[in-house]
């Protein structure tokens, strides 16, 4: 799996980064990047998690 971020639309309220740290951060600019390119198989759900729950729907996990 693939996450991808809309940073454009991002209100950086760190909900991602702190719900699947493996997967998301907050860069130095404040808002959330992805900062791996394969989601790890074991994080996968959480991963999904975010994109269901951002409050922005800018999150988006998607098979290869």
């Amino acid at each position: 799996m693939k996450a991808s971020i809309d940073r454009d639309g991002c209100i950086a309220c760190g909900l991602c980064a702190s719900t699947c740290p493996e997967v998301f951060r907050m860069a130095d600019d404040g808002l959330a990047e992805v900062y791996v390119e394969e989601v790890p198989e074991d994080v996968e759900d959480m991963a999904v998690e975010c994109q269901e729950s951002c409050p922005v729907s800018v999150i988006t996990v998607e098979e290869n």
